[in-house]
């Protein structure tokens, strides 16, 4: 591990070869998870990819079978189901060649061409009229909910496609940047994919904010160059003092933080680099629980840790399913030093989310395949009409994308949240007669208005007045979820259509009576 170079950053320079990969270069991403019915099912939809986009180019002028290759690279790299892989390397096949999806289906069986199927679908997500759009991102919810593998081949295909942006038209380039910054990328997070996460970020950012990515960029570099020295002279001193603990290190590794990542992170801290300290950080991956904080011990000993930088996620892990040890320490020189511990399946749970469940000889069941979040999302879409879904498209990207944060209720249970919701929004998340009726709320034992923004960990318990009738409308203007706001709304629309009911029935009797 080098962080003296720039070859380390999370941003690359992207160069793509004209000449058309073997299938041999496929197997290389390989391992021994896979059978040799699974190379012989990749290497089938290999050569029928391949002959059935003979002669079609990209925009940039390589061969159009080399989209679908490098969309199967990194499937393989995810290491997911053969026919995952396969549907990758077919998934343009029905909807830009001469080959059918029922000749798909007569190949390769019913499952890979769903796969495929799914994807065409999901390839009309673009911008050719509102309307359009709209039904475009309907699909992709819905498809997302009824099989997640879909979404696996989407960031697939839709990463290489930001590799090469650069070869489209500028206005392309923009739409194309905003629909992975509002969209794929808080999916990604959401799926605690955070290596797509980061990459699809820093690719929307460096052509949607080019002068803002150009600056960001200067300073990881700047920082690499002050503070790789030192993580360099801590790795030799970490790994002898693990194994002198009989610690087994898996692999211990550098992380650069991404370039968007650092950008909102500087815009809270005035811009000021300095109160940033996680810009680089050595990752060290163990064997088991245990071993996570033998060696957070074992770092504590040898470095002085800084207050308040301890973050347990082992313990409480993020709601996304992130789990971790992180610690900040000073070395001997003053310098900061950032470590993050967890074992390999934290690691590649961190890095690759819900995919890692799907990896090889792990094969998970239909129902498994779903997101409960996903179905919730894909519900709502089914009930909007068009114009509603636009409309409200904005409160669910909040809701289901924004940074989430977990609260507990007085009996352990945890509740899912978005970033900065209140005691409200968690009683209506809880249920919707505990938020009409909620009167007072106490987080961590402690009384606080009903407009408090919680934190994540907090336990929150409401007090409820059972003769209270409906909400107050007053609460529209602080609450932060979708849901909260419609079912506040709903109590509301209700209470109204029953006082006019009342209304037009008493004015009918007096009506009466002077008759």
């Amino acid at each position: 591990m080098q962080f003296t170079t720039l070859s380390t950053f999370p941003f690359p320079l992207y160069t793509h070869s004209m000449d058309i990969q073997t299938f041999d270069d496929l197997k290389v991403a390989l391992d021994d998870r896979y059978t040799d019915m699974d190379l012989l099912t990749l290497e089938h939809a290999y050569t029928y990819a391949k002959l059935a986009h003979e002669g079609q180019a990209r925009s940039t002028g390589e061969p159009y079978f080399n989209h679908v290759y490098q969309t199967a690279i990194k499937l393989a790299k995810l290491k997911l189901p053969a026919e995952v892989i396969a549907a990758g390397l077919l998934h343009d096949v029905p909807e830009d060649t001469e080959r059918t999806l029922d000749d798909v289906k007569r190949e390769f069986g019913d499952d890979i061409a769903h796969m495929v199927e799914s994807c065409t679908k999901l390839g009309k997500v673009k911008y050719r009229g509102e309307e359009r759009y709209i039904e475009n991102l309907r699909k992709m919810f819905v498809a997302m909910a009824e099989d997640v593998r879909v979404i696996f081949i989407k960031f697939a295909d839709r990463m290489h496609n930001m590799e090469t942006l650069y070869a489209r038209p500028e206005e392309k380039r923009l739409r194309i940047s905003h629909e992975v910054m509002e969209i794929y990328a808080p999916i990604a997070n959401r799926l605690g994919m955070g290596e797509y996460k980061g990459q699809f970020e820093d690719h929307a950012f460096k052509y949607l904010n080019p002068r803002e990515y150009t600056w960001t960029q200067h300073l990881l570099e700047e920082r690499v160059r002050t503070f790789g020295p030192a993580m360099n002279r801590a790795l030799p001193k970490v790994e002898q003092a693990l194994r002198d603990h009989d610690v087994e290190c898996l692999d211990m590794h550098g992380r650069i933080k991404y370039c968007y990542s650092l950008y909102k992170k500087l815009q809270r801290y005035q811009n000021d680099i300095s109160k940033v300290y996680d810009v680089m950080a050595m990752r060290i991956v163990v064997k088991d629980v245990a071993d996570c904080y033998a060696a957070l011990g074992i770092l504590h000993s040898l470095y002085t840790p800084m207050s308040g930088r301890i973050k347990d996620y082992i313990a409480q892990p993020k709601p996304n399913g992130y789990s971790s040890l992180h610690t900040t320490v000073f070395d001997d020189e003053g310098a900061v030093l950032e470590f993050q511990i967890r074992t390999l399946q934290m690691h590649e749970e961190s890095e690759f989310g819900i995919a890692a469940h799907w990896q090889y000889k792990e094969r998970s069941p239909a129902h498994s395949r779903k997101v409960a979040w996903m179905e919730e999302f894909a519900k709502i879409q089914k009930e909007l009409t068009g114009t509603d879904f636009m409309r409200h498209l904005d409160d669910m990207k909040l809701d289901m994308f924004r940074d989430r944060i977990f609260v507990f209720t007085p009996k352990g249970d945890v509740i899912d949240l978005p970033e900065d919701s209140t005691p409200l929004d968690f009683a209506y998340a809880v249920h919707t007669e505990i938020g009409n009726k909620a009167t007072m709320a106490r987080v961590n034992h402690l009384a606080v208005p009903l407009d408090t923004a919680l934190r994540s960990g907090d336990m929150c318990e409401i007090t409820i007045d059972k003769n209270r009738k409906l909400p107050n409308d007053d609460w529209l203007k602080f609450v932060k979820t979708h849901h909260a706001r419609e079912k506040i709304k709903d109590a509301l629309r209700v209470t109204k259509r029953s006082f006019l009911s009342s209304m037009l029935k008493r004015a009918k009797n007096v009506t009466s009576s002077e008759k």
